[in-house]
């Protein structure tokens, strides 16, 4: 899976918060201030189309932008570039640079193992 551009994944988190997708206007209000110009959200979900991330449907000659890739199999695909990358696929020094740099407490961790325990046992 590609990574996106900064400016392709906040196109992408309006398209996720709408759901099953919209409209170039109903991304637009779905983004924070300040806003970027309607033909900057046309071309960035044109880019986003041809890297196979956003399907296009076109009823009544207006395009209507739908995500192709969940916002859950993306995450899972950055979190695991990410633990590649900096951590040498590991994900215990992923957990252990959040408790250094006291991003994760005690009590996140026992939550984590409490659903680690409870996976486990399914």
């Amino acid at each position: 899976m590609k990574k996106l551009t900064q400016a392709e994944e906040q196109i992408m988190q309006a398209l996720w918060a709408l759901d099953k997708g919209g409209f170039i206007k109903d991304v637009l209000e779905a983004l924070d201030e300040p806003k970027p110009h309607h033909n900057t959200v046309a071309t960035l979900l044109k880019i986003l189309v041809e890297k196979e991330f956003v399907g296009i449907q076109n009823p009544n000659r207006n395009n209507f932008y739908h995500p192709l890739v969940s916002r859950e199999s993306y995450s899972a695909k950055r979190i695991e570039g990410l633990t590649e990358s900096y951590f040498g696929g590991s994900y215990s020094n992923v957990v252990s640079f959040l408790v250094d740099k006291k991003q994760m407490s005690i009590k996140d961790l026992e939550l984590l193992l409490k659903q680690l325990k409870t996976k486990n046992h399914d």
